[in-house]
């Protein structure tokens, strides 16, 4: 496993749309390692491929139980509405309040490639929306309603 550089705000590749995954092979594993090692050396919830520059649909979150491994994920189902203070290991020191469903549902695939289905809520639904954007090239201070500072104010 490596730390990987996390791409800053002002990188290009933020705002490109990744491409699909069709190859879950040795490559795919050392790069979802290396962006496990890479998340929690940043003290993050979540991490998506392109924030490391790699523009491919993989996201990670780390869950109560354990770090899960989003491939090619979509949301299918959404429900409800919360807005809370949001910030990204892209943007550091930058936080804001968010608009966002309450419950996702979302459908993804492994690192084997095998499908599966995961609800996130409250905080999870947040993180699954977060990282999902990312891998659309939408980020999280085009869908800021207000800035605050670090205390949440």
């Amino acid at each position: 496993m490596a730390l990987r550089e996390i791409i800053s705000d002002s990188d290009e590749i933020l705002r490109k749309k990744s491409k699909p995954v069709t190859s879950f092979d040795k490559k795919l594993w050392e790069l979802l390692d290396d962006m496990k090692e890479t998340m929690v050396n940043a003290d993050g919830l979540g991490l998506a491929a392109p924030q490391v520059g790699i523009l491919r649909r993989i996201a990670i979150i780390d869950m109560e139980d354990g770090i899960l491994e989003l491939i090619n994920p979509e949301i299918i189902s959404q429900k409800g509405k919360q807005c809370e203070t949001e910030g990204c290991l892209s943007f550091p020191g930058q936080y804001g309040y968010v608009d966002r469903p309450m419950i996702v549902k979302v459908r993804a695939q492994d690192r084997d490639g095998n499908f599966f289905e995961v609800e996130g809520k409250e905080l999870y639904a947040r993180a699954f929306a977060h990282e999902i954007d990312h891998l659309d090239g939408i980020l999280f201070i085009d869908k800021v309603i207000e800035m605050v500072d670090v205390e949440g104010r």
